[in-house]
């Protein structure tokens, strides 16, 4: 098992999806069971599903010492750094410990590749993409790292993160690392996934996508419904004295595993999620008995809802309060891990669990811990996970500071 790890201090934390705008928009949304799924209108061609489109992310015009960046991602990007006056506390940590200083960690599963699609659909006639498309910062997996660096104005590491629906879960675990051995002296991590073609129809060809709004663990569930997020986050090591705002959140642990048991399906008996899960535990020093709240994966795809229930069923008591916020904005791919781990901190501030948006009937797989109305909970420490394809999964375990 792995040692346990010195807590780090969320100071700031902020994240947009279809839901809202924002952490409180998103609060508001999730106390009042307003979710964000609307009728497909964003696809180049018809595909009869739900998605958890951003409005106004078209009429969006990037700041002109970006413009050369415009893409769609970006375009989220920029509108998730702009909230909860994240973009002012990120320009005074770059002030406080030096650009080099600190760490950026972002967590994508597409990057620009809309752009990039748009890209090749106005080859010339040639087969030559557009001197506006000729844009090498753009049309890469890194350019989401590249894009905010410079909109930041960051000169440390700088680390993409693509592990498919675990990639902005796990930015956490390498800002954690990067601090621990020294390379920085405090972390800006986040994820951003936009809707695209790749996205719609890839994920419909393997026929996971719903025509109806998702309905995690539901007993009768078809599938997931796709969405857009940007999210971030500042980590920082707790001052000498330990003692910090007692609002201020905590990440106390996280595990991670790749049990590669198949290219898109999850170990039939959850033993990789089951790793994460027991390496997160081990990191933050508690036991499952002691987690008030858990953010699941739940996408609402047959195979990964079942496993992940009978995991939670057999590992955790009955008072433990599980639930999918996906219902609210969709299963945002590489921007899930920031999104959920946002919506657990959001939990874990206002005392709150969510439920589980769209869900009648729970699945016979499901223990008592997950929950399809919300509640009013004296919440101290909370799980969120997050899994991917190719087995790459991620726990991360957060905490209120007066119970740290």
């Amino acid at each position: 098992m792995p040692a346990r790890i010195a807590p780090l201090a969320i100071t700031a934390c902020t994240a947009t999806c279809a839901a809202g705008r924002g952490s409180q928009a998103i609060a508001r949304a999730l106390e009042t069971r307003a979710g964000g799924l609307i009728a497909n209108s964003f696809s180049t061609q018809p595909l009869d599903c739900r998605i958890g489109r951003v409005a106004g992310l078209e009429q969006l015009s990037l700041p002109d010492a970006l413009a050369s960046f415009d893409s769609r991602n970006h375009r989220l990007a920029w509108l998730g750094l702009t909230q909860d006056g994240f973009l002012e506390r990120a320009h005074a940590l770059r002030e406080r410990h030096g650009a080099a200083r600190v760490a950026l960690v972002l967590g994508t599963s597409t990057s620009s590749i809309g752009e990039t699609e748009r890209a090749y659909r106005e080859l010339d006639a040639q087969g030559r993409l557009s001197s506006a498309q000729s844009r090498p910062q753009v049309h890469q997996p890194h350019a989401l790292g590249l894009f905010v660096a410079h909109a930041l104005g960051l000169a440390g590491p700088n680390l993409t993160i693509a592990t498919a629906c675990s990639s902005s879960a796990k930015v956490f675990a390498s800002a954690e690392r990067l601090l621990r051995l020294g390379l920085a002296d405090a972390a800006i991590v986040g994820g951003v996934d936009t809707l695209c073609d790749s996205v719609l129809f890839g994920f419909n060809s393997l026929e996971l996508v719903s025509n109806e709004e998702c309905r995690p663990f539901d007993a009768n569930r078809r599938g997931l419904s796709l969405g857009e997020a940007a999210g971030f986050a500042i980590l920082e090591r707790m001052p000498q004295s330990g003692k910090v705002e007692k609002d201020t959140p905590l990440l106390i642990g996280y595990g991670e595993s790749s049990d590669a048991h198949h290219m898109s399906a999850p170990h039939p008996q959850g033993l990789g999620a089951e790793r994460a899960l027991d390496d997160a535990l081990a990191r933050a020093g508690i036991s499952a008995a002691q987690v008030d709240y858990i953010n699941l994966h739940g996408t609402a795809s047959r195979q990964n809802d079942e496993v992940e229930a009978a995991l939670i069923a057999r590992r955790f008591p009955a008072s433990t309060r599980a639930s999918s916020t996906k219902g609210w904005s969709g299963h945002t791919l590489g921007a899930a891990g920031i999104l959920e781990a946002a919506i657990t901190l959001i939990a874990l501030e206002r005392g709150f669990a969510p439920g589980t948006l769209n869900t009648r009937e729970l699945d016979p797989a499901c223990g008592p811990q997950i929950r399809i109305d919300n509640s009013e909970a004296n919440l101290r420490i909370a799980l969120s996970n997050s899994f991917g394809f190719g087995g790459n999964n991620c726990c991360l375990a957060f905490a209120r500071a007066d119970t740290a």
